[in-house]
């Protein structure tokens, strides 16, 4: 799965921004690029699979969401805060997370590829 944005082809389930892999983001703020969307509630270091668990608390009525790692844009560790590079609408608008079986749902890491790929 491979995404297209601003020119730049990575592997969406993929760390793209140094010193994330395997950096502990779980209770990090999560901005958005139209404001804070929640924190960091899990994170997967899975080759392949890559991808953060966000509590979105009262944003999107306390629902979590699945964040594939290759739409991180940066990670702040001094103010512990990561940065994606989709808005607030884009990710409420994701296939919705089963927190029982999403991070291990492989139709699931499909629709959200193919849903986070296509934008």
């Amino acid at each position: 799965m491979a995404e297209q944005r601003s020119g730049m082809t990575t592997d969406l389930w993929t760390y793209r921004t140094a010193g994330t892999r395997g950096a502990d983001l779980v209770g990090f703020s999560v901005e958005a690029t139209d404001g804070g969307i929640g924190k960091v509630d899990e994170a997967s270091d899975e080759v392949g699979r890559s991808s953060i668990v966000v509590d979105t608390g009262p944003w999107i009525f306390g629902k979590k969401v699945l964040l594939p790692a290759g739409i991180i844009d940066r990670v702040d560790l001094d103010t512990e805060t990561v940065f994606v590079n989709r808005t607030k609408d884009e990710i409420k608008n994701a296939p919705e997370f089963d927190e029982v079986t999403g991070m291990r749902d492989d139709d699931y890491h499909s629709r959200l590829g193919g849903y986070y790929g296509g934008i």
